[in-house]
């Protein structure tokens, strides 16, 4: 099986292009830009501290993937190795790894929404109630573990090197439409692509919003499995139980914290499991709390209830058994 095995010296991955490091001082630049023009046109669009965790959130996630960056190489290069098919670069390998790559970021978005251990990767991305080109930049620590959703990409036999450009342009499309400056677009576009009218749907903590638009590049994807939502009013950003800090460590770990807490209260596996894979928000440990509480509530009132009642009283008037014998 891996008689011609590829190595990552063997595909030159040391001189692939950091496409998003070359990007960064072009986003640095538009979201102050963008931070000024909200202070013109005295619009609360920025929060300094916000921006600080955010930037701060951002650049270690960076030096996070600068260190992993030759196991996920090796992660991909296993997978393509394994199989026998290979897809090799041209320009519509490119165009069909970018449409795969979108899917599959689709489906692994709407996981990280509907189950609470993948929302504890994603989670930090939403606690801001701000919402700028600065978002962008919270990306948790601990989302390099949804790698196993493109798996089934890799597989398909696109080159390495396609899949890590495809994946770059994925990831950069992302920053712009994080933005309230920029209003709906030409109906052509809003139909098939994820614009920035989307994308604050999906970042508002109204309960009429909650889990829709989750399509990064392509918005196609919520047309299709039924969790599109145009935008109406102004939505409400950040998450449904604020986190109320500016720390970043906390930011990215809250949700981590909680789940932890939560299994040591567990009293089996069943709910061991719908604590990790349950929609979040579903609140396991308090929800079985107040279900007990309320059933020692009602037995409690049924003894008084019973303590109450009146024991049978004789007539004056009314002849005994004995009497009527």
């Amino acid at each position: 099986m891996f008689e011609n095995y590829k190595s990552l010296e063997d595909l030159g991955a040391n001189d692939w292009p950091n496409i998003i490091l070359w990007a960064a001082p072009v986003m640095f630049a538009l979201v102050f830009a963008e931070w000024g023009l909200s202070i013109y046109k005295n619009r609360d669009s920025y929060d300094g501290k916000d921006f600080l965790a955010a930037s701060t959130i951002g650049l270690i996630n960076v030096g996070i993937s600068a260190v992993i960056k030759v196991a996920l190489f090796t992660a991909v290069l296993f997978f393509w190795n394994i199989v026998p098919w290979k897809i090799a670069p041209s320009w519509w390998s490119f165009i069909l790894c970018f449409i795969a790559i979108d899917f599959a970021r689709y489906w692994a978005h709407r996981v990280a929404h509907e189950q609470r251990f993948w929302w504890a990767t994603h989670v930090t991305h939403h606690n801001s109630n701000k919402y700028n080109f600065s978002v962008s930049f919270r990306l948790s620590w601990t989302q390099h573990i949804k790698f196993i959703f493109f798996i089934p990409v890799v597989m398909i036999g696109f080159d390495p090197f396609v899949f890590f450009i495809c994946h770059q342009i994925a990831v950069l499309y992302q920053f712009w439409i994080h933005t309230e400056y920029i209003n709906k677009l030409p109906a052509p576009i809003e139909y098939i692509f994820t614009t920035p009218s989307h994308h604050r749907v999906h970042h508002a903590s109204d309960e009429h919003y909650l889990d829709k638009n989750y399509g990064s590049t392509f918005i196609i994807w919520d047309r299709m499995f039924g969790t599109f939502m145009p935008e109406a009013e102004r939505p409400n950003y950040g998450i449904t139980k604020p986190v109320n800090t500016y720390n970043p460590v906390t930011l990215v770990f809250h949700e981590w914290y909680d789940i932890v807490s939560d299994l040591k209260k567990a009293e089996s596996k069943n709910e061991a499991f719908k604590i990790l894979f349950g929609k979040p928000g579903d609140e396991v440990i308090k929800n079985r709390e107040l279900k007990r509480q309320k059933e020692k509530e009602e037995e409690s009132s049924l003894i008084n209830q019973s303590k109450r009642q009146p024991s049978p009283i004789l007539n004056e008037q009314e002849p005994s058994l004995l009497q009527k014998e």
